[in-house]
């Protein structure tokens, strides 16, 4: 029986502008829940991680509305909280599946932890745009007050930035793995896992960071000895040239392969390039294979027949 790390996107939380509302997000996470299933049913252990970047800007917007009111939430506590709410519809929504069809699976969250580096250099320049827009008097004010780092962005106004390190290694890894060993399926590692620091003693402590979920979801993958990592994201196929009209999709492609692409420049850094970089240090790291395409296309994708394959 094959494991399998299913890292899901934002477009299996909310589909657009107009769809942001909790019952919006739970509707998206039903659909997926069923291609989640159709896999389950043909006898593979499955992990699910997922992005919570719109998420945790609605909570700040909310403790920015109610500044003076209430205390600041910090951005490791977000995390946690993302973690909960998101996993929370994600598990009902396959546990609702479940029944339907009769199937004797259980389904859990594990608020996650993930081990970065103290000294990762991320930290000496934060890069990671979170939260609202704010005018220049505004930036200035929280730079002031809240020692925060802001950049403008793109003439739409300024924003808080935070360091996004490189994850190291998933806290709670032995756990997950233990209890994927003993049937359940799991939910874990949502937004990248909140990012902790270690120090002398041994003690865990959070920062105000942000991490890749498609990086942390590779490092998962490789400590509860996946067989595959795949990413779901809004595309069938990764693509060559995307957008341009000699557009090529590609069946699959070798690390070596993979990294000449992004060194030409085909996979845009808010984009498609984390899901590369992430297969890549997957591939890279177990010897296993890769797979990138949409939700609805998983089971035709495992069988061969669409997605893009990284393979060593």
């Amino acid at each position: 029986m094959k494991t399998i790390v299913i890292a899901i996107g934002g477009n299996s939380l909310i589909k657009d502008a107009q769809h942001m509302g909790v019952p919006d997000q739970y509707a998206a996470v039903v659909e997926t829940a069923r291609h989640i299933t159709n896999l389950v049913e043909r006898g593979f252990r499955v992990v699910i991680t997922h992005g919570n970047g719109p998420q945790v800007g609605f909570i700040l917007l909310r403790s920015e509305h109610s500044r003076g009111l209430l205390h600041e939430v910090p951005l490791d506590s977000i995390g946690a909280d993302t973690q909960g709410a998101i996993g929370y519809q994600i598990q009902q929504a396959i546990g609702n599946e479940f029944v339907k069809r009769g199937l004797k699976k259980s389904v859990a969250t594990v608020v996650t932890q993930t081990l970065v580096d103290k000294n990762d250099p991320a930290f000496q320049k934060p890069s990671k745009p979170i939260g609202q827009f704010y005018k220049k008097e505004e930036a200035e004010d929280r730079m002031r007050v809240e020692k925060w780092t802001m950049v403008e962005d793109a003439g739409r106004g300024w924003r808080r930035v935070v360091s996004s390190p490189k994850p190291v290694r998933i806290i709670e890894a032995e756990v997950i793995k233990k209890l994927v060993a003993d049937g359940y399926i799991l939910i874990a590692a949502g937004g990248g896992g909140i990012p902790v620091v270690q120090d002398e003693n041994g003690n865990l402590s959070g920062v105000a960071a942000v991490i890749d979920k498609d990086l942390a979801s590779a490092v998962l993958a490789k400590e509860i000895a996946a067989d595959m990592l795949i990413i779901s994201t809004a595309v069938e196929r990764v693509c060559l040239n995307f957008g341009k009209p000699d557009q090529r999709a590609l069946d699959s492609m070798t690390v070596a392969e993979a990294r000449r692409y992004m060194a030409e420049g085909h996979f845009k850094p808010g984009s498609m390039l984390p899901k590369i970089e992430a297969c890549i240090q997957f591939v890279t790291d177990s010897g296993h294979e890769a797979l990138i395409t949409c939700p609805e296309a998983l089971p035709a994708a495992l069988d061969g027949r669409t997605g893009t394959r990284l393979v060593p």
